[in-house]
């Protein structure tokens, strides 16, 4: 359970803003939009294998500008 801690001077907007964050670097938001409607197994599978690939096309990218900076010498 997430609890926010409030002072008696405290803004409640800023405590509402300080619940919001916390609930997004829970990661309660993305999950909400996940279980939000169902997957099939297999539609899960290929949405983790697409993911996979266009990672490994972002890194191989990062690799390729980070080699090309080293060669100028940054």
């Amino acid at each position: 359970m997430i609890t926010i801690k409030i002072g008696p001077k405290q803004d409640p907007k800023r405590a509402m803003q300080k619940l919001k964050n916390k609930l997004i670097n829970e990661g309660l938001f993305v999950e909400l939009k996940k279980r939000k409607y169902y997957a099939k197994p297999s539609l899960k599978k290929r949405l983790k294998r697409e993911e996979a690939a266009k990672q490994r096309v972002k890194d191989k990218h990062k690799a390729i500008r980070n080699a090309l900076k080293s060669e100028e010498g940054w």
